[in-house]
């Protein structure tokens, strides 16, 4: 692997080309700009000094911006920390939603309103049929993803849910009859058919969605676009997470505080092309090597930049905002568990590269070396 072949680094050679090519919007040329000065001289940074061995280093700054391939560990931690200690000691369950390519077209003329739609819609189609089918009220947390392996558009919900809710009345736990089976597939992915299918109509009647001109040009064209993709069965799963829910929740934390793709799958960069890693899921998970134009990764990159202040983790049913805790701390006492506290917040603390063993102080700032990164495609 090419050490210096990073996400930042293939920005800031092909970036204004990416631009002049595909004009990107405003917010995207922010991100793009944070990840390309990304622990580089233009955001200045800090002197830090080992209380060890007395080696000093000069760390640039990170962005934190959350698509960054280079940050949010430390959020990603305190997220997945968090998570573990609400577990309850019930089977967990973990489906995915996907919706026909079809409808990708929405998703890149308004993705905030689109994705919106199919969070909710997943987090409700699980509420609805465990209310009908099982009559007990779930919980559900939800994280969206819109990417493939190969970065290309594939919009998707996953959802961790417990295997188990209150019922109607609240006063008792309502266990699944099997550890190995929820609901019938076929039934959960036809409500969320209807509530995606809905919801868009819905939006679009109320104005908060504007159709794409010259794609989908009124109702009609939008009723047409939704009945054809309807012709073809609507992929969702449900199955016990292998490992438990502590395996998901890792697996979905690594891409809570980022998207798309992770420098360790970016192999090499010459300048043009771009080499990464990717599983081929339908391959058996084999795991193989790509070569795209640099461009064209920015391309797709740069389709799965989240709307500005979009909430990519939502909770529903007894897991949503506001109620979670107090709706935990009532399953486990109906469960007849222990009451968990609430995990402490741990401050990282670097250790230092040379002795691996002290750990590293701030001693001074250090200002910006060079300019921030700019586009210029003039």
């Amino acid at each position: 692997m090419d050490a210096g072949a990073t996400l930042g680094a293939i920005i800031r050679a092909k970036g204004a080309e990416l631009h002049q090519r595909h004009p990107l919007t405003a917010h995207q040329l922010s991100v793009m700009r944070a990840l390309a000065d990304c622990r580089t001289a233009a955001l200045g940074g800090h002197r830090d000094h080992c209380e060890r061995c007395g080696f000093e280093h000069v760390f640039w700054n990170s962005c934190r911006d959350r698509h960054c391939p280079g940050c949010g560990a430390e959020a990603r931690q305190g997220w997945l920390d968090a998570r573990r200690a609400e577990i309850l000691d019930v089977p967990y369950f973990h489906a995915v939603f996907t919706v026909p390519h079809d409808l990708n077209v929405l998703a890149l003329h308004a993705p905030a309103v689109f994705y919106a739609i199919l969070m909710r819609a997943a987090g409700q189609a699980i509420t609805d049929v465990a209310r009908t089918k099982l009559r007990a009220v779930f919980g559900v947390l939800t994280v969206l993803h819109t990417w493939g392996q190969t970065l290309v558009l594939h919009p998707h919900v996953h959802c961790i849910i417990p295997g188990g809710g209150f019922s109607p009345d609240g006063r008792r736990w309502v266990r699944v009859p099997r550890v190995d089976f929820l609901f019938a597939v076929k039934v959960l992915r036809r409500r969320f058919r209807t509530l995606v299918c809905n919801a868009v109509r819905e939006a679009l009647a109320d104005g908060s969605l504007a159709l794409p001109a010259g794609i989908v040009a009124d109702a009609t064209a939008l009723d047409l676009l939704l009945a054809r993709s309807c012709r073809t069965e609507w992929h969702a799963y449900v199955k016990p997470p292998f490992g438990g829910a502590e395996h998901v929740l890792a697996y979905l934390a690594a891409y809570t505080h980022r998207i798309a793709i992770s420098n360790r799958r970016i192999l090499a960069f010459d300048g043009e092309n771009v080499t990464f890693s990717w599983r081929d899921y339908a391959d058996h998970n084999e795991q193989k090597v790509m070569t795209l134009p640099a461009v064209e990764l920015l391309r797709r990159f740069a389709m799965h930049i989240v709307p500005p202040r979009f909430t990519r983790i939502r909770y529903y049913g007894f897991l949503a905002t506001g109620i979670r805790a107090a709706s935990l701390d009532k399953a486990r006492l109906l469960l007849g568990l222990p009451r968990v506290p609430r995990p402490p917040v741990i401050r990282w603390a670097p250790l230092c590269p040379r002795c691996h063993q002290g750990t590293l102080l701030r001693v001074a700032s250090v200002d910006p070396q060079r300019p921030r990164t700019w586009f210029d495609t003039s």
